[in-house]
């Protein structure tokens, strides 16, 4: 669809706006509401119902009702598959207005919403449907007058808290695997960007899983998702965001059930770049997608790019010429727009005294660093890029959550892995070269739970996504992921 179409769609386009609880949308309990903002234009797009601890609470009842039913967790798994699957068909139905949702709610560009973001939950729902029958338990080897079985069980209540980066598909990272496991779900999905995840919990009983079993609570995080980590009837709580406030989860988890914690946070990856790359273009090319796509807002943004010093100048030349071709800010509901806005107005300021601090550290301003001319309504800024980098500034050390990229030479390929290996984080990594031993060397060396060769951010759903460190504790995607949201119980028969 051209522009002026997406703007008529947008115009006409129905928002709910309540919390959806046991089956239907209702008000929070006290009234109370926050607006969400059209980063795009700082207008309020929609007054959102704001849960609090009662809304919570309200919630995690329903949730406990359905888990006591069984209606969900001993419905027959190719039954609950079949669900699951007909909730993808109905994302993959009504994906324009769910991609418009994510593009008017954070600035997505409605491109990458549509091609990307819709595509990815589609096939999350799927892949987590299909292994619902793949749950295998075991008979162990035992005496003959024994019998001995180990099988898995879902946990009970998750409490799921997605960011506002990717709405839809982190959420769906996590209510897809808890859902397929027979799991009942409360969801609190980003304060900045709640619309979508209202629309998907809508779709789940459309196609017709039970009410109570996916419920959405909007808020902040200091209130309810505090209130949803510390709840007693809560078995995991699976959270996606910053560091801190994945540290203060396990401490709400402590003084609370000892429920288990699933944390995905902070990232700085390193792109590594070797002197005997064989397609520089293709590797740059690369290299500002890791970093700029999205706006930079990305957990697992390539921010750190390590290049050998003897194609140093090379390419960070075809970085700066290139770049600024790809990435032009503009409107995000024009299909040609590459480059939306950072998610709010408080950010975008965040994100420019981060990049004002590089420069007074001594790094290289080499490409943008402020917000685009013409387009101070948005929360706007420009792809930027420092040179002569080293690794003790803020921007090499600190995840700035935007557009900024940092390059940093080395020497060797002992160096490169030190720079790598120096920070808090080890989310991902990628390490571009045309020899088999190097990269193999490196993987193995590489601190990251995700390491990629001669590419970046690439991969399926069978690929476990996580970090080592203070990149958090478990692995999102994969089959892996679906056995952290069960339990084993091991049964001893007494056969005489």
């Amino acid at each position: 669809m051209r522009q002026h179409d997406w703007c008529s769609l947008a115009k006409n386009l129905k928002i709910e706006t309540g919390l959806f609880i046991d089956g239907h949308f209702v008000e929070a309990l006290k009234g109370n509401r926050f607006d969400s903002i059209n980063p795009a234009t700082g207008k309020v797009l929609a007054s959102v119902a704001y849960g609090g601890e009662d809304d919570i609470n309200r919630a995690v009842a329903a949730a406990k009702q359905a888990w006591h039913s069984g209606h969900w967790r001993h419905m027959a798994p190719r039954t609950r598959m079949g669900i699951l699957m007909r909730l993808a068909d109905l994302i993959e139905r009504n994906s324009a207005e769910l991609a418009l949702l994510e593009t008017l709610d954070m600035g997505k560009p409605i491109t990458d919403a549509l091609t990307i973001d819709l595509p990815e939950v589609i096939n999350t729902f799927r892949y987590y449907a299909e292994c619902i029958d793949k749950i295998d338990g075991v008979v162990t080897n035992t005496a003959p007058e024994a019998l001995h079985m180990i099988q898995r069980e879902p946990l009970g209540i998750i409490g799921a808290i997605s960011p506002w980066n990717y709405p839809l598909l982190m959420a769906s990272w996590k209510v897809a695997p808890a859902l397929a496991a027979g799991n009942c779900v409360v969801l609190k999905p980003a304060q900045q960007a709640p619309l979508s995840c209202l629309r998907l919990a809508q779709l789940f009983i459309e196609a017709g899983g039970p009410p109570g079993v996916f419920n959405v609570v909007n808020g902040d995080g200091p209130v309810t998702g505090k209130a949803l980590a510390l709840h007693m009837d809560v078995a995991k709580v699976s959270f996606t965001g910053s560091t801190a406030v994945g540290k203060q989860i396990m401490i709400y988890a402590g003084q609370s059930n000892l429920k288990r914690v699933a944390l995905e946070t902070g990232g700085k990856s390193p792109q590594i770049f070797m002197a005997d790359l064989e397609n520089l273009d293709a590797a740059v090319e690369r290299a500002y997608g890791g970093i700029f796509d999205n706006a930079g807002q990305v957990c697992n943004a390539g921010s750190r790019l390590l290049v050998h010093r003897d194609i140093h100048d090379a390419f960070v030349e075809r970085f700066i010429a290139r770049s600024s071709q790809a990435y032009q800010p503009g409107d995000p509901l024009d299909p040609a727009t590459t480059l939306g806005p950072v998610v709010t107005r408080a950010h975008q300021q965040g994100v420019l005294e981060k990049i004002k601090q590089g420069s007074l550290e001594g790094a290289h301003l080499a490409l943008g660093g402020s917000a685009p001319a013409g387009m101070e309504q948005g929360a706007y800024v420009t792809p930027t890029l420092f040179t002569g980098v080293d690794q003790n500034m803020s921007i090499a050390r600190e995840e700035i959550f935007g557009p900024v990229a940092s390059v940093m030479s080395f020497d060797n390929e002992a160096q490169a892995i030190a720079i790598a290996n120096d920070s808090i984080y080890g989310l991902a990594a990628s390490v571009w070269t045309q020899d088999l031993k190097t990269a193999h060397r490196m993987v193995q060396a590489i601190e990251a739970g995700v390491v990629w060769v001669n590419c970046f951010g690439d991969g399926d759903m069978t690929q476990p996504f996580g970090g080592y460190k203070q990149s958090g504790n478990t692995r999102d995607k994969s089959f892996e992921c679906l056995l952290g949201y069960t339990q084993s119980k091991s049964a001893w028969f007494n056969l005489e």
